[in-house]
């Protein structure tokens, strides 16, 4: 009974910590899928909405709640004026000088917030507490039910936005087909502006709910949670929102599971070894389409 409920904590803990992954990975797939861009920028987006809570609760005294929306609209915006002033410019270049350019932006932002923070991790003050949940020996903290339901509800909204409004039925029209969607009258900046939106706001909700059950920030943060999400894009299928989900709920069970079994300082490599074997054996990954060009 105490390995079953061992067990059962630690897939408690995978489906937490996979819950954050699937919302990274749901930017980095939105991003592919609509301008085929890997957006490696995108991981430090969350520790940017992090250190918005933190700065505004340590230093202008704002409550939590205002505090967490604040770091979801700096993220937001932050998203935005990447993709203007470093990806708009590059669109017609060649697919390599956007991957290099996703990667400088992603080692500007973490090497500036060292430099204007430094490198220690800076405490950020409890968030949001309430009670925890007993079921049988197992306890389910109240930041483990929050961030599993946040992120439910932000992935169904997010399906909701993308098959249901004009903006989502543009977003798809874009990634079929970016010539034919433009000569149909959509506006193809304003579509990939409103991707790159809803993709950082989503870093944004992932960082405050990355807050909520470890409560630092740190200049670094940023890099391994989003290569671990890029995993998970990649496993459920790039390009995939589904999948997206599906792969970082499976990256953070796998998590769990390997610490479950006492090999915790492998985890890392168990989440790399599944892109090895994800790659060798289905590149497309679960979800994933091939791509296939005419010619």
């Amino acid at each position: 009974m105490h390995l079953f409920s061992i067990l059962i904590s630690q897939i408690i803990n995978g489906l937490q910590s996979g819950a954050i992954y699937a919302l990274v990975a749901l930017g980095y797939s939105m991003v592919y899928g609509i301008i085929l861009l890997l957006n490696f920028a995108h991981g430090d987006i969350i520790m940017v909405g992090a250190y918005a809570v933190w700065f505004s609760m340590a230093h202008l005294g704002l409550h939590p709640i205002p505090s967490m929306l604040l770091a979801v609209a700096a993220s937001t915006l932050l998203g935005v004026l990447i993709e203007k002033l470093a990806y708009t410019p590059l669109r017609s270049a060649p697919r390599l000088s956007l991957l290099i350019t996703a990667i400088g932006v992603s080692f500007l932002l973490e090497n500036s917030f060292q430099l204007i923070f430094g490198a220690g991790a800076q405490t950020v003050p409890n968030l949001i507490s309430g009670p925890s949940l007993q079921v049988g020996s197992v306890t389910v903290s109240f930041s483990a039910m929050l961030t599993i339901l946040v992120s439910v509800i932000c992935m169904a909204g997010l399906t909701f936005l993308v098959q249901k409004t004009k903006l989502g039925k543009a977003m798809r029209a874009v990634s079929e087909n970016m010539s034919a969607a433009q000569l149909m009258g959509i506006s193809l900046n304003r579509t990939i502006s409103f991707t790159f939106a809803m993709g950082s706001a989503l870093a944004g909700v992932g960082s405050v709910l990355y807050l909520c059950t470890y409560g630092q920030a740190s200049p670094t943060m940023g890099s391994m949670l989003g290569l671990k999400a890029f995993v998970a894009a990649v496993l459920g299928g790039i390009g995939s929102l589904p999948g997206a989900m599906i792969g970082g709920f499976a990256i953070g069970l796998t998590e769990a599971l390997v610490s479950a079994a006492g090999l915790s300082v492998w985890k890392d490599g168990a989440v790399f070894a599944i892109l090895i074997v994800v790659l060798l054996v289905k590149p497309t990954g679960l979800l994933g389409k091939p791509m296939v060009e005419k010619v």
